[in-house]
């Protein structure tokens, strides 16, 4: 069945999931961070930190207006997570198991990361943005201005975070995530 020019899984065979799909990276992210090895984990722990987002030169007319903006997010594939992608996984901020859709760890069946950053400046193919949590030299798949009106649902619950009694001691990663 197609909604919207998708189709809907239900209707497709059991194999659906077999197919692969590829995308070429539009840019590159730099930033600060050799390896995963404690930097930030979020964005909120790296509101300090800047970092230049240069996207090919073929894409540089696509960033047109995006100054208007103060923040945007970025798509990026995770390149340093490796290739080991547990369904469950001991996320920061708590010290049980649970589901990796549940958490925001790197380490995800199809390695996608997001990343809401201000935006500082946009100059031709450049965008230098600060509060990145990346590691250098991570392949960019897109950009996304931010819009809180569209971005940030009213009624928001937080699942086990509700619940958990951790305490944010630090902000950085540890061995879980590399």
């Amino acid at each position: 069945m197609l909604l919207g020019g998708y189709i809907l899984l239900e209707d497709k065979p059991s194999n659906v999931l077999d197919n692969t799909f590829s995308y070429d990276p539009i840019g590159l992210i730099r930033t600060p961070f050799d390896s995963p090895d404690g930097m930030p984990i979020q964005p909120t722990g790296a509101d300090s930190v800047t970092g230049t987002v240069k996207v090919e030169e073929s894409y540089a007319d696509g960033l047109t207006d995006l100054a208007g903006f103060s923040h945007c997010i970025l798509l990026y594939h995770f390149h340093a997570s490796g290739d080991d992608a547990p369904l469950q996984v001991e996320p920061f901020l708590d010290d049980t198991q649970r589901g990796v859709f549940s958490t925001r760890a790197p380490q995800r069946p199809n390695r996608i990361g997001l990343s809401v950053v201000a935006i500082e400046s946009v100059t031709g193919q450049e965008l230098t943005v600060t509060g990145i949590d990346v590691v250098d030299k991570t392949p960019l798949l897109d950009i996304k201005p931010f819009v809180p009106e569209f971005d940030i649902p009213s009624d928001v619950h937080t699942g086990w975070l509700d619940a958990s009694e951790s305490k944010i001691d630090s902000e950085r990663a540890d061995e879980r995530f590399l």
